[in-house]
């Protein structure tokens, strides 16, 4: 298990290493650099303040989910392993260490593993239906010629049906396990997993208020990418981030990076080359938006340091 974790780890190094050695052949890494810092400070504090408003968002929308199947976690609870396993995630592969790390935590303090993992995982399937609509909505108010604005809105049905799907994965893990291997470990497991995801369906209530507050974060998302684009002197308009940066976003979630960099920071490059955006700029852009994020989970870092002295203070 460590031998295959370690070895992820130096994949996604050499991969990020690889892009961003590729990218340093067309950009200036010192004019990026010097671009980075010289972002203006105002829309700096209000991009910081964003991101701490997404991550109370964040929190609010998977405590919603617990309380709705009935998950004994006290907000505060709930909170801090959010907080400390979206720091720790930061080291792990990219979207789906912190997801792991935080179903893995809420397992140890409630010991109901399958609803732990359950809750997290209708808690990103929605975050994706919510980029989801956000491209959708680029796709409306940008309108793309040709056939870029086709393939958006054929990714965008693609997202859509596969989230919509995992709400029935307890009849599809059925139909494609043979009944005789269902008392099996790993069949037991998944099939646990599939019906406390299945079990979403009967809070349609909850689904829809959490799918609401997913389109807020990412609203803010979006909003603190054009900000900071303003910030370096952007002219970009505002429908044209809600068209590309759903794109951005997925890329971050993708298990191929080193805490964000790297290819995330290659594909928004290339995102905002039809607005003719310097490619210096624009990965400066990148990597504050990359720098940002991880921003935001240095209250995780807090919490985590702080864990060793309670427990001394209790014991």
């Amino acid at each position: 298990m460590l031998a295959r974790v370690a070895s992820s780890g130096w994949t996604r190094l050499a991969v990020t290493a690889g892009i961003l050695v590729w990218l340093s052949t067309r950009i200036d890494m010192a004019a990026a650099a010097r671009a980075v810092v010289s972002i203006s400070p105002g829309h700096l504090s209000v991009v910081l303040g964003l991101v701490a408003l997404d991550r109370l968002v964040m929190i609010w929308r998977w405590i919603l989910l617990l309380r709705a199947r009935g998950v004994a976690v006290s907000a505060g609870a709930a909170a801090r392993v959010f907080l400390v396993s979206s720091f720790v995630g930061s080291f792990l592969p990219a979207g789906i260490g912190g997801d792991a790390a935080r179903a893995w935590s809420l397992a140890r303090i409630t010991t109901r593993g399958g609803e732990a993992l359950a809750s997290v995982m209708v808690d990103r399937m929605l975050g994706v239906l919510s980029l989801a609509a956000m491209g959708l909505a680029g796709l409306l108010l940008w309108s793309p010629s040709g056939l870029g604005g086709v393939r958006i809105a054929a990714g965008v049905a693609v997202l859509t049906l596969a989230c919509v799907a995992a709400f029935w994965s307890d009849r599809l893990v059925r139909a494609v396990v043979p009944a005789s291997r269902h008392e099996g470990p790993i069949a037991r497991r998944l099939l646990r997993v599939a019906d406390a995801i299945a079990a979403y369906r009967e809070h349609r209530g909850t689904l829809a208020v959490v799918m609401a507050w997913s389109i807020v974060v990412q609203i803010l998302r979006i909003s603190q990418a054009y900000l900071l684009g303003l910030g370096l002197g952007l002219a970009v308009p505002f429908a044209y981030y809600l068209l590309v940066m759903p794109i951005g976003l997925l890329m971050l979630l993708l298990p191929v990076s080193v805490s964000g960099f790297g290819l995330p920071q290659g594909v928004i490059v290339w995102l905002l080359q039809p607005m003719a955006v310097p490619e210096t700029v624009a990965f400066a852009l990148s990597t504050l938006i990359v720098l940002t994020g991880l921003a935001g989970n240095f209250p995780g870092l807090w919490l985590w340091l702080g864990q060793p002295r309670e427990r001394q203070g209790a014991g």
